[in-house]
């Protein structure tokens, strides 16, 4: 059966957040009877992501608010 699981990516300053958060990936890993499939990647979070959904404007696509905005791209 195939497991999923969250990886951290990379660690980074955030200036919505204020500090530095976790950048971690959600991983669908094949099963063992399958090894020949790669991984893939089927989501992504950050680690200040609740906190920033508190703010009254939309934060990053790390924080699952705002799709066409990742602060991260921008360093």
């Amino acid at each position: 059966m195939a497991e999923k699981k969250w990886y951290p990516a990379k660690k980074q300053f955030c200036k919505h957040a204020g500090g530095d958060v976790e950048l971690e990936v959600h991983v669908v890993l094949p099963p063992e009877y399958l090894p020949d499939q790669p991984p893939r990647i089927i989501g992504h979070r950050c680690s200040h992501g609740m906190q920033c959904n508190l703010l009254t404007q939309p934060s990053c696509t790390w924080a699952g608010t705002n799709p066409t905005y990742d602060p991260f791209t921008d360093q």
